[in-house]
């Protein structure tokens, strides 16, 4: 028998992992990648022999992406755990699955594992809300267990950066291997334990996301109109590391308004580029529904992206992201 934990690279995927295996330890095998790196669970049924009795944790990436690696590891006779709050699909019906599933813009997977924890490791989950913008929700959960101002403002921080890091369209593109980073912050009950360690993992990501980010403030504004905005960012690696959480703090500043951020990218010969988008705060809908009209496309209510978006379809999706904001 063998136990995997599949998860997404960013701050709420390791970071649900995190409370669950500080609730419960084990070895396993860590399966993850960059944030965009959703089909986790596919990958695992076609490159691993599954067996029966085999035990699998899914977070914080979508199911509808990856029903045929869920229902071949089901079909196999292994468990199957999943928790997340992306693109269900039909939620199949197996005594060996065990679904955790929460579309609701205002939560993630971190908040969905707290609640199963009764808030046993609620920083760690803060640090997951954090990381994926839900920064009212964070604060309110946060006051509400009387933890005070300056220790959310460092949660908060570490959620961004955590986040930050599993942006890129490579491996290559981050400074931690998602399984590297969650194994730095295992041994760490809680959030601010880490940040108060002075772990040098805490800097480089301090200092990469303020470099980074100061470049992106000068991104080009290629559409404008009263609902929307498009960024373009280079073909480089710190605007594939940026791009992620510079499309949140758009989304922060003008809660009135649908935020795109292109990446330019180039796959053989065609050119093309890599999408954020970002919903309105103030109506977190239709982020996935736009994305998922490209084939690459996908994501969540608030918050949804398009690996790859051929040159030639630009001016097709901002017509469609237009369209979908225009009466936001």
């Amino acid at each position: 028998m063998t136990a995997f934990d599949i998860f997404n690279g960013d701050a709420d995927g390791i970071c649900s992992l995190l409370q669950l295996r500080l609730d419960s330890p084990k070895e396993t095998e860590l399966i993850t990648g960059v944030k965009r790196k959703v089909d986790l669970l596919n990958t695992l049924s076609t490159q691993n022999p599954i067996q029966q009795g085999d035990k699998i944790t899914v977070l914080d990436i979508s199911m509808l992406k990856n029903l045929p690696g869920l229902e071949s590891s089901l079909t196999k006779g292994a468990q199957v755990f999943y928790a997340d709050h992306h693109q269900s699909g039909n939620i199949p019906k197996h005594p060996n699955l065990t679904a955790h599933i929460n579309l609701s813009p205002n939560t993630c997977t971190g908040l969905i594992i707290n609640k199963l924890l009764e808030n046993r490791y609620l920083l760690w989950a803060l640090t997951a809300a954090f990381g994926d913008n839900l920064i009212d929700k964070a604060n309110a959960l946060g006051k509400q267990h009387d933890i005070d101002s300056n220790s959310l403002a460092l949660i908060q921080k570490l959620g961004i950066y955590i986040n930050y890091n599993g942006y890129g369209a490579s491996l290559d593109d981050l400074f931690y291997h998602p399984a590297a980073l969650f194994n730095i912050l295992l041994p760490y009950s809680s959030p601010i334990d880490f940040i108060e360690d002075g772990h040098d993992a805490f800097k480089t990501l301090e200092e990469g996301y303020t470099s980074d980010f100061s470049r992106a403030n000068s991104a080009d504004v290629i559409h404008k109109t009263e609902q929307t905005t498009a960024y373009l960012l280079p073909d480089e690696r710190w605007a594939r590391r940026v791009s992620g959480v510079f499309g949140n703090d758009l989304a922060n500043q003008a809660p009135d308004s649908a935020h795109a951020v292109l990446t330019e990218q180039t796959k053989g010969n065609q050119k093309g580029y890599l999408i954020s988008i970002r919903a309105p705060l103030n109506n977190k809908s239709h982020a996935d529904t736009l994305a998922s009209k490209f084939p690459s496309g996908g994501g969540r209510k608030a918050a949804a992206g398009i690996n790859f978006l051929p040159e030639a379809q630009l001016s097709t999706f901002l017509q469609h992201f237009e369209s979908q904001y225009q009466n936001a």
